[in-house]
């Protein structure tokens, strides 16, 4: 069975690296760069796994992402985990109060990533 991400994130850069990252695990990635596009991925064909930056250009930030897959309830239990450069307490309780399953706080380790990623989707 595929294990299929939506990674939003605005960052090209990081993007790519966590494409490079996952796709080296064997995840299929479904990498966009905002929120609108990360929900039409994930209504598309509700993917394993969500992994979202909070800050996002336009309507849609990741807190934003999170609470409207949570009320789908096609999206409703997928796993969340946000991957953002907000690392205060109180971001990381917005970020859990929004929905999210984890939060990982850039720059981030690769093998932190996949860790926690494991945690989310135990036997993938």
């Amino acid at each position: 069975m595929t294990t299929r991400v939506v990674l939003a994130e605005d960052d090209q850069d990081i993007r790519e690296l966590v494409t490079l990252i996952l796709e080296g695990e064997g995840f299929t990635t479904v990498a966009v760069d905002d929120g609108a596009a990360a929900l039409a991925a994930c209504r598309a064909e509700p993917p394993t796994l969500a992994l979202l930056d909070v800050n996002m250009p336009g309507d849609m930030d990741g807190l934003t992402l999170t609470r409207a897959l949570r009320e789908d309830p096609a999206t409703q239990d997928l796993p969340i985990l946000l991957l953002t450069a907000l690392g205060q307490q109180a971001d990381v309780e917005r970020g859990l109060d929004a929905g999210a399953d984890g939060y990982i706080v850039k720059p981030f380790d690769p093998e932190d990533l996949l860790r926690r990623i494991d945690e989310l989707l135990p036997g993938r």
